[in-house]
């Protein structure tokens, strides 16, 4: 018997459609169902890779984990990393294929929507339920030709739809039933009910608007979800730029926000941990003073290398250093913190090469060939081996030099990573996931200066993460009918249509 599919689509991105998937996976993972997420085709910078090494957006792998189960490249087929304003990589099945712009992938689509079915059924064979993940909002009409992310996927799927938005933003009822009317008839017939997302006060308060959405459009609101304060979950792709509040005198980093900036989910547990004042600095402020700078990774390093010269960034990190500051660069920031990075084949940006920040003795070439890798190895920040880190490579590029004789980190496969200064002030790895490891985390800031404070704890990424999806899931759970759901009910007569 065939998975029975059930889609989730946004009237806009950050309506919910992400978390309210993992919530559902978690809920029904927990009634014994075995469910995996999907979502067919990803725009993001964040990403993972899956135990066989490949790339997949970073949500479907929270949403992996949501169902107790290893991320797959199956449940993300499709990923678009971009690397500039009209150009993306396009990766399918966890592995990149080329860059393409915006014209030359609308003329691919019809591989990649092969990709896609061939994923969802494949998945379909192995699980009992698929919960899907569309992507923006299927009321852009503009973009309804050859469509694969939305109803496009709804329709060749023949799966009911649920419809989320986000009262927080406001116009609830106008991105509701004006996304419906945007729809072809066929696609609002598929959906089943609307889902609100984030609301804060007296439900009675609402329940005018929920009965006249009913009566205009004959559709359920199958459920109204409360604002949940102080979930941590990884973010899809957008930086979170608000702060926690955290003691006086606690260790101060600044992470500049680069125009290409990926995979900042790696500062996660720095901006959860109580003694670090971690902030982003956006394009045009200036570095405020701090302990540590961390350069982060880039799809776009020579691009992005440019920017930050432009922003007058190096020049502040120079003189950051020359005042005691530490410097830590990830994969595309390490490879800035070099003399050169090259790209003779043109895999990020216009063949040719850039000069890099001269900040450690080597140099980069990138490569055609993405290392897609789960490791672990162990810091060795005073040249003998220290605390365990397990992460991931996703990096294009072969690094050389006299800096890599100091690495930074072992691996237990053999072989070394990363680079350290002479001076000790400035450290480089391709390691994603640096931080999350809280003794890991702990040495790093001990090492940044974390030691002058007293020291706390660094919190446990995954530990944080698991006790989100359970309060996560209990919410869904409360409010949303997910026995009904399990069982495929969702009313879609053509009386509700």
């Amino acid at each position: 018997m065939p998975a029975h599919t059930l889609m989730i689509q946004g009237c806009t991105s950050d309506a919910g459609k992400s978390v309210l998937v993992a919530g559902l996976c978690r809920a029904l993972a927990r009634r014994g169902v075995k469910v995996a997420p999907f979502k067919p085709q990803n725009m993001a910078l964040n990403s993972a890779v899956t135990a066989s090494g490949g790339e997949i957006g970073r949500a479907q792998a929270l949403q992996a984990r949501a169902c107790l189960i290893e991320p797959d490249t199956d449940m993300n087929p499709v990923l678009l990393k971009p690397s500039a304003d009209t150009a993306a990589q396009v990766i399918i099945h966890g592995r990149a294929r080329r860059t393409m712009n915006a014209a030359a992938y609308h003329d691919y689509k019809r591989q990649a929507r092969a990709a896609v079915l061939e994923s969802w059924r494949r998945l379909g064979a192995r699980y009992q339920m698929i919960v899907v993940e569309g992507a923006g909002s299927p009321a852009e009409i503009n973009l309804r030709d050859g469509d694969i992310a939305n109803m496009g996927f709804a329709e060749a799927a023949d799966c009911p739809v649920i419809l989320i938005a986000d009262i927080d933003r406001g116009g609830v009822f106008a991105h509701l039933a004006g996304t419906l009317q945007l729809l072809s008839a066929s696609e609002r017939a598929r959906v089943g009910g609307f889902v609100i997302n984030k609301f804060r006060g007296d439900l009675a308060l609402l329940q005018p608007g929920l009965d006249w959405l009913q009566r205009e459009t004959g559709k359920p609101v199958l459920a109204v979800l409360p604002y949940l304060h102080g979930l941590h979950l990884d973010a899809e792709d957008a930086v979170a730029v608000e702060q926690a509040a955290v003691e006086y005198g606690a260790l101060k980093v600044a992470v500049p926000v680069l125009p290409r900036i990926s995979n900042h989910t790696d500062f996660d547990a720095l901006r959860l941990h109580p003694q670090v004042d971690m902030r982003y600095v956006a394009p045009g402020a200036p570095i405020p003073p701090c302990d540590l700078i961390i350069l982060p990774g880039s799809k776009n390093t020579r691009g992005d290398l440019r920017a930050l010269r432009e922003r007058r960034w190096d020049a502040a990190i120079k003189r950051h250093l020359r005042y005691g500051g530490k410097v830590i660069g990830i994969c595309g920031g390490y490879q800035m913190l070099g003399s050169a990075v090259a790209d003779p084949h043109g895999v990020e940006d216009a063949p040719g090469s850039e000069d890099g920040l001269n900040l450690l003795d080597f140099a980069t070439e990138l490569t055609r060939r993405k290392r897609l890798q789960q490791v672990r190895g162990a810091l060795r920040l005073d040249g003998a081996d220290g605390e365990t880190v397990a992460g991931y490579y996703i990096h294009c590029g072969v690094s050389s030099g006299a800096a890599l004789d100091r690495p930074l980190l072992r691996l237990e496969e053999g072989g070394s990573d990363g680079a350290m200064s002479e001076d000790g002030q400035i450290l480089g790895t391709y390691l994603h996931g640096l931080f999350d490891s809280p003794a890991a985390c702990g040495a790093l800031l001990r090492w940044a200066g974390l030691a002058r404070h007293r020291s706390l704890d660094a919190p446990d990424r995954n530990a944080l993460r698991e006790r989100s999806l359970e309060r996560l899931a209990d919410c869904v759970d409360a409010h949303l009918d997910c026995a009904a759901l399990a069982a495929g009910r969702l009313d879609l007569s053509p009386a509700a249509a």
